[in-house]
């Protein structure tokens, strides 16, 4: 099944030359989703100008660009606002993908962070000498010259790894396989029976969505968790410092919503009610006309839906083997503990719009202080 292409590559050639015209700087910013701008911001509001935004689309608004466009701004699971900006002002009709980039480019006129792009980060490595050198190439694949720099905020993101869990029998299904990343829309799929996978809010969504012009079926791993009363910021809070553990003792990530479960709005309540929710166990395999249920028998569909989220986008920093034995990068807030040159934004509990402002704000002080702490005189 094709899927949209990853926006970096951990491998490629390196041209001859590039090293002795390499470009030093103190910070590299990887990303220019809200993470990123948070950390540019903070980073130039604390007095370090000298500052490299890359960034792999042509403009800005990151992963919210290529977001359906039946995702509207009543849909959306919020949107916090940037640094020094006020929340985002769109009305609940208006598509995510035209407003979200709409405010992440007021917020670059009127912070005036540099953000060069459209800019491929390929591949990381450690310079030999204390520092790293940054690999990129112009989206198109000119290349640019290496960046030496003292420090990496990676701010990547999840959206150019979508998941696509391994089923028996999926290279025989006839039907087609799509994954949240390449949703065409309810009129696409008008007419036909689609199996909706995941237990997320980008199913439910589909689910709803679907209702009324397609045959759903809905199958989840484990029962979904629907949550009553209004989704709060204590809940929120508990949601990532949940994920947040699990990142400190180096374990593999799990996502925001699997802690904090799916908050039961007065849609979902509806939905139940007319047994939208109806969720089956997961399938056992793809069949050429169908998929084979953990029951033994047989439902003929015609497109299959992955809503099963994403893998964070680290595979240029593969050289730098940062991955550990227990199968995750072992964090220390937002500094990879073995490597505190290199800040995560957006892994873990910063994969979200809960975290991802205050982790920009996090992973500058963060570096901010182990350089004061190397500054210091030993006694």
């Amino acid at each position: 099944m094709p899927l949209a292409p990853g926006n970096t590559r951990a491998a490629g050639p390196v041209v001859p030359g590039m090293e002795s015209a390499a470009r030093s700087v103190d910070v590299v910013v990887i990303g220019a989703g809200q993470a990123g701008l948070s950390a540019a911001y903070h980073l130039r509001r604390r007095g370090v100008d000298d500052v490299a935004v890359l960034d792999a689309e042509d403009g800005p608004g990151g992963a919210w660009r290529h977001r359906w466009e039946s995702l509207t701004m009543a849909t959306v699971n919020g949107i916090r606002e940037l640094p020094g900006m006020p929340a985002v002002d769109a009305a609940d009709e208006e598509p995510a993908r035209h407003a979200v980039p709409a405010y992440f480019a007021d917020f670059e006129r009127r912070s005036a962070v540099p953000v060069e792009r459209p800019v491929r980060v390929r591949r990381v490595e450690d310079d030999g000498r204390g520092g790293l050198l940054v690999r990129s190439e112009e989206v198109g694949g000119a290349p640019r010259p290496t960046l030496r720099t003292r420090a990496i905020l990676n701010a990547t993101g999840t959206w150019s790894r979508p998941f696509v869990p391994s089923v028996p029998g999926a290279a025989e299904f006839h039907g087609r396989q799509l994954h949240t990343v390449q949703y065409p829309g309810a009129a696409e799929l008008a007419g036909q029976r689609v199996g909706i996978v995941g237990g997320g809010i980008s199913a439910v969504g589909f689910l709803l969505e679907l209702e009324d012009v397609a045959s759903t079926v809905w199958y989840t791993r484990r029962e979904p968790v629907l949550r009553d009363g209004p989704f709060t910021q204590e809940a929120g809070r508990r949601g990532v410092a949940s994920v947040a553990e699990r990142v400190r003792q180096g374990l593999p990530v799990r996502s925001v919503v699997s802690a904090t479960g799916l908050v039961r709005t007065p849609a979902l309540r509806e939905a139940e009610r007319r047994g939208l929710l109806a969720r089956r166990e997961m399938f056992t395999r793809l069949t050429p006309t169908g998929v084979l249920e953990a029951d033994g028998t047989e439902t003929p569909l015609e497109t299959i839906l992955w809503a099963t989220g994403f893998r964070h986008e680290l595979r240029h920093l593969a050289p730098l083997s940062l991955h550990g034995a227990r199968g995750g990068i072992a964090m220390d807030g937002t500094a990879v503990a073995a490597d505190p040159r290199i800040l995560l934004l957006g892994y873990g509990p910063s994969a979200s719009t809960i975290g991802a402002n205050r982790a920009g704000r996090a992973a500058v002080d963060a570096l901010l202080a182990g350089w004061d702490r190397r500054r210091e005189p030993s006694r």
